[in-house]
């Protein structure tokens, strides 16, 4: 999914998560300072002529001017926020700002330099204006290209992290949207369908009648609950689909049959919650309901290679060239979509004398 670029603008200075992280770009920043004035410092040392405190301020004067030019980027970087997409743009702002830079940069270094010479009684001997103000200017023309570039990077990152979360954030909102649609569309036609069930046991089997009611009960219960989250352990969902297929048992009690295959080892594994009953609706509605004769559903659930598979079959019906799925099944799709990407999947297909609905879900916990 391609997101477009947004300007951080203030939420550059105001979300934690995308937040410039100055410290980390001022320590880098005072480290730097600190390696050209020790760098300089031991070539001085093997030159009798120079004392130590001259490297010390040569290189400390321009450390302390590049440090208010460096503050002032980046106190000004919201506002050129909106081209970090256009990195030459987003260069092109900061790169005006470089003759006033070089002005200011070597008329403040050199007055600090000669000001502090002139304190110990000595005269700061140099390079002719010209000469001098054409090598400071390339040579911060070089610094500037390599901060500008690391302020890019750490910007651009923040965005990026920006635009994640905000992405993560519409994902899952569109995930209970879909998750609400799908329990609104469920209940109406599950409820209704249910209770005629009870209504007829009422007249011929109270103790069925009254078993389905408590099933039913606790049924809706789990839904209800289902709406706070987004994700529930497989045993549990096993658990809601059980109690799903004993209502729907009673309504074709004597045409259909249930065989449970499931593994220990990936009870825990969570997996988005009201996944597995539109699969099951799904075969009771098609495989069921059309057929006149005994229909076995078998439903799986194993871990192969990080992966968590779990199928559905039935027999006695089978897929027409011109089938077209239903909402249930797309919004079970979709929802996979929206939490694992690519390494989920769902495929219905005839199978042998009935249909398998495979479900493949990755041994991770989704995004949240």
């Amino acid at each position: 999914m391609n997101l477009p670029l947004r300007p951080l603008t203030a939420d550059v200075h105001t979300d934690e998560r995308s937040a410039f992280p100055v410290k980390a770009f001022s320590a880098l920043w005072m480290a730097f300072c600190l390696l050209m004035i020790c760098a300089s410092l031991q070539d001085a040392l093997r030159n009798p002529v120079i004392r130590w405190w001259e490297p010390v301020l040569w290189e400390g004067s321009s450390a302390l001017v590049a440090t208010v030019w460096i503050t002032i980027a980046i106190s000004v970087r919201g506002r050129y926020a909106s081209y970090l997409d256009r990195p030459l743009v987003w260069l092109g702002h900061y790169l005006q700002w470089l003759p006033l830079v070089f002005v200011t940069f070597i008329t403040a270094v050199y007055a600090i330099r000669h000001g502090v010479y002139a304190l110990v009684g000595r005269s700061y001997e140099h390079s002719g204006w010209w000469f001098l103000f054409a090598y400071e200017s390339v040579k911060l023309s070089l610094f500037a290209g390599l901060w500008l570039g690391i302020l890019f990077g750490i910007d651009s990152y923040g965005q990026w992290r920006l635009h994640r979360d905000r992405w993560l954030q519409t994902r899952k909102a569109l995930a209970e949207a879909q998750l609400a649609q799908l329990q609104g569309q469920l209940r109406p036609h599950f409820l209704f369908n249910a209770l005629n069930t009870v209504s007829a046991l009422m007249h011929t089997d109270v103790a069925r009648a009254d078993t389905l009611i408590a099933t039913l009960g606790d049924l809706l219960r789990i839904s209800l609950r289902s709406i706070e989250h987004e994700m529930t352990p497989l045993q549990e969902e096993l658990r809601t689909l059980a109690l799903y297929a004993n209502i729907m048992r009673e309504r074709f009690r004597d045409r259909v049959t249930l065989a449970w295959q499931t593994d220990q080892a990936p009870l825990d594994t969570p997996v988005p919650v009201l996944l597995l009953q539109p699969l099951l609706e799904n075969v009771f509605k098609h495989g069921v309901e059309r057929s006149l004769g005994q229909v076995h559903i078998r439903i799986s659930a194993r871990s192969e290679n990080d992966r968590l598979i779990i199928t559905m079959t039935n027999s006695g019906s089978s897929l027409t060239p011109w089938h077209q799925e239903g909402m249930g099944l797309r919004h079970c799709r979709e929802r996979l979509g929206i939490l694992y990407g690519d390494a989920a999947s769902l495929h219905v297909a005839n199978d042998g004398d009935g249909v398998e609905a495979r479900l493949v879900i990755p041994l991770v916990r989704a995004p949240s």
